[in-house]
């Protein structure tokens, strides 16, 4: 559910993340969208759609391996988070990325976020459903840009414990973050570096035939 981070790695290219490339809108999209994509319906995207969501996948493997974000969800777990840790931990990094956006990006972070809503917006129609049920709901509440307010991130896995099973503990999840604040911003200062560097050097890569 880190979508801030996704969407700020989709604008990676050589030089950095403007989101310059020719295929950053489609990019954009598959990174946004992959979450809801089964893999039996990937060949129903563009090619350069389908880049995106490989590159989600890949982000999103690469996290959960990563052996900082291991001591990560073993924190949360021990907290109570159990099988959602993972799903907290995202959140958390994004509340940071949030936070700091101005280290990683020239671009102010509600600037950015306006721009990707309204880049997003001209996709909707390729949206699948449940990215067309709570998109709206995004832009109105403006989720990216609250995210780096600890009140953004309560409300976000207030939201997201609805949809787990009872007892998931994510709607208290908050109070952990506060609590032990700095040991998750280490965390994430400590691992993001390495995983812009991973986007960056997969932008770089040829694309494959």
């Amino acid at each position: 559910m880190n979508f801030l981070a996704h969407l700020f790695l989709a604008g990676a290219d050589a030089t950095g993340f403007g989101g310059t490339a020719p295929s950053y809108a489609d990019h954009l999209l598959g990174q946004f969208i992959a979450d809801s994509v089964p893999g039996r319906r990937l060949d129903a995207y563009p090619p350069a759609v389908q880049a995106g969501i490989r590159a989600h996948r890949a982000i999103d493997t690469f996290t959960d391996q990563h052996p900082v974000v291991r001591r990560t969800t073993a924190r949360l777990r021990a907290a109570g988070a159990g099988k959602y840790a993972g799903v907290v931990a995202d959140v958390f990094f994004d509340h940071f990325l949030a936070c700091n956006f101005a280290e990683f990006s020239a671009e102010p972070l509600a600037d950015f976020t306006q721009r990707v809503y309204a880049l997003l917006a001209t996709r909707q129609a390729e949206f699948p459903a449940p990215v067309q049920h709570f998109f709206p709901y995004m832009v109105a509440h403006n989720w990216l840009l609250h995210y780096a307010e600890t009140e953004g991130i309560a409300r976000a896995l207030h939201g997201l414990s609805r949809r787990a099973t009872p007892g998931s503990g994510m709607e208290t999840a908050t109070e952990e973050l506060r609590r032990n604040y700095a040991a998750y911003e280490a965390d994430f200062r400590e691992f993001f570096p390495e995983l812009m560097a991973l986007a960056q050097e997969a932008a770089s890569s040829p694309a494959p035939n």
